[in-house]
């Protein structure tokens, strides 16, 4: 994966892409994502207008993972357009996530998306539920306030799930 700065507007006073001081070290941000409580989920489905949920999800092998009704909204849109945006709640400790979603079929790593799941929400030992779904980054964004413009990172080049 790739880090460097993030193509903004430039009023927004982001600096060069050759001046990479400040950047967001991918650790960190793996750290909010993994200890997020709740994650926002923006989809658009086939009639092109948007829909944001918040949902609960795991943050695992680089990938999030969470599951829905499949009769929901967010379903019916993943179904027809698999990219989502994926963000945390903070606007100042800021995650974006650019996604391509799928559906998780790997039994072992269900198995890990379930314990992980259970131990984080405080669910019962026999609590699952289907489909288990999957958002794997393309790309993302990330930056504290503190330090913006000169935080503001870009990351691409996801290794893609086997």
């Amino acid at each position: 994966m790739q880090s460097s700065r993030p193509d903004l507007a430039a009023s927004y006073g982001v600096l060069p892409a050759d001046q990479g001081a400040g950047l967001v070290p991918w650790p960190g941000v793996e750290t909010r994502l993994t200890a997020a409580r709740n994650y926002w989920i923006a989809t658009v489905g086939a009639d092109a207008r948007p829909h944001s949920t918040p949902i609960w999800g795991v943050w695992l092998h680089g990938s999030l993972y969470f599951g829905t009704d499949p009769n929901s909204k967010k379903a019916a849109n993943m179904a027809a357009n698999p990219y989502v945006v994926v963000h945390l709640e903070s606007g100042d400790d800021v995650v974006v996530l650019h996604c391509r979603m799928a559906t998780e079929s790997d039994t072992d790593i269900i198995r890990t998306v379930f314990a992980t799941y259970r131990t984080k929400y405080s669910m019962p030992d026999d609590f699952e539920f289907e489909p288990v779904l999957v958002a794997s980054p393309d790309t993302a964004f990330a930056w504290d306030e503190r330090g913006f413009p000169g935080s503001a990172t870009r990351f691409v080049d996801f290794p893609r799930p086997s």
